[in-house]
C-alpha cells in the first residue's frame, strides 16, 4: 500500500515509519476505514477515513464529522473505476456509523496535509467536485529563510513601543503554563491547546532544546504567545481584545530570531489563511503549497 502512496502521492511521500505513527498508532484508527483496492492479487489503490473513537479534549467525539486524510490509486490503474469504488464504499460506510458530513482533510491530530495540494494533484479535485465535494477554504503552507534574518525596523519599532506601554515580550516561564493555556481554551482552538502543553512539556519537564515559546504580558496578563518546535514555526496567536497593536508581529519576529540563535536555517508552516500570510510576509515568509480543503454532506 506504501507503494501505491508513494506512486501517487508524489508531493507527500511517507515510510512505514510515518505510517505507523501517524495511522496504526492513533487512537482513532480502525482497519475497517482503511480500505484497499485489490486488483490481480496486488493493491492498487487505497483509502483512509477517520472517525473519532476517543474525545478530542473540549471538542468530544464529534460523532457527525469524517474526515479522509489520505487517498489515492497507483498511476498505471487510474481511470479504471478504482477511485469511484474507494470513494463510494467509504461513503457508504460513513453514512452507517451516522456520520452527517466529510471533509479532507484537516483532521488533528495526525492529518498529513490540510488539505489537496491544488498544483500537485488538481485532476483528485476535479474529481472530488465531481462527487459532491466542495472546496469550502484555500489554506496555504509559507516558508521563511532564517539565514541572515534581523527584526524588520517597523517591527523594532513597534516592540520599543509596546514596552514603553508596559508590554514585555519574553521567553516563556514555568509560571506562563496555565495562564497560556487559558488564553488558548478561550479563544483559540483544542489543537492548539494540544501543541502548546507539548511544549511547556518539553520545556519544563522533558528536553528544551527543540521547542521555544515566546509571551506577550502586560503585568499578570498574558496577551499572546508564539511558539516553534524544531524549525516548524506555531501556532501563535494574540488576544482578540488585543488585537491591532503589533503584538502579533512583534512575537512572530522574536520568536524567528529566537530559532536562529538555535542555528535553525528556515521556519515553515503547514496551513494559514490569505489574511495572516499579509503578516507572514513582513517577516520573510513565502507561499510554498495551496491546498483546497473539501467538504461534502452525507
Amino acid at each position: 500500500m506504501l507503494a501505491v502512496w508513494n506512486a501517487a502521492l508524489v508531493a507527500d511521500p511517507i515510510n512505514a515509519a510515518t505510517w505507523r505513527a501517524k495511522v496504526l498508532l492513533d487512537p482513532n484508527f480502525l482497519p475497517e476505514g482503511c480500505l484497499v483496492a485489490e486488483v490481480e492479487e496486488g493493491v492498487r489503490g487505497f483509502l483512509l477515513s477517520i472517525t473519532r473513537q476517543v474525545p478530542f479534549y473540549g471538542d468530544g467525539l464529534q460523532p457527525e464529522q469524517a474526515w479522509i486524510t489520505a487517498f489515492g490509486v497507483h498511476p498505471d490503474w487510474q481511470g479504471r473505476g478504482l477511485g469511484s469504488a474507494l470513494l463510494d464504499a467509504a461513503l457508504e460506510r460513513l453514512r452507517g456509523l451516522g456520520c452527517k458530513v466529510v471533509t479532507i482533510s484537516p483532521y488533528v491530530p495526525n492529518y498529513f496535509t490540510p488539505g489537496v495540494d491544488v498544483n500537485a494533484y488538481p485532476r483528485a479535485i476535479e474529481f472530488l467536485s465531481r462527487r459532491g465535494f466542495e472546496v469550502v477554504s484555500r489554506p496555504l503552507s509559507m516558508r521563511a529563510e532564517l539565514t541572515g534574518f534581523q527584526v524588520p525596523e517597523p517591527i523594532a519599532e513597534t516592540a520599543e513601543r509596546l514596552r514603553r506601554e508596559g508590554i514585555d515580550v519574553r521567553l516563556a516561564q514555568p509560571g506562563d503554563t496555565l495562564p497560556v493555556l487559558t488564553l488558548i481554551r478561550r479563544h483559540f482552538s483544542w489543537d492548539w491547546y494540544r501543541e502548546a502543553s507539548e511544549v511547556f512539556r518539553d520545556l519544563f519537564t522533558a528536553d528544551p532544546r527543540h521547542a521555544g515559546m515566546l509571551v506577550a504580558v502586560q503585568g499578570d496578563e498574558v496577551l499572546g504567545y508564539a511558539q516553534h518546535r524544531g524549525e516548524r514555526f506555531g501556532p501563535f496567536g494574540v488576544d482578540p481584545a488585543r488585537r491591532g497593536q503589533g503584538i502579533g508581529r512583534v512575537l512572530l519576529a522574536a520568536t524567528l530570531l529566537e530559532m536562529l540563535k538555535k542555528s535553525y536555517h528556515a521556519a515553515w508552516f503547514l496551513w494559514t489563511s490569505d489574511e495572516a500570510a499579509r503578516l507572514y510576509a513582513t517577516c520573510g515568509f513565502r507561499e510554498v503549497r495551496r491546498f483546497a480543503v473539501l467538504r461534502r454532506e452525507l
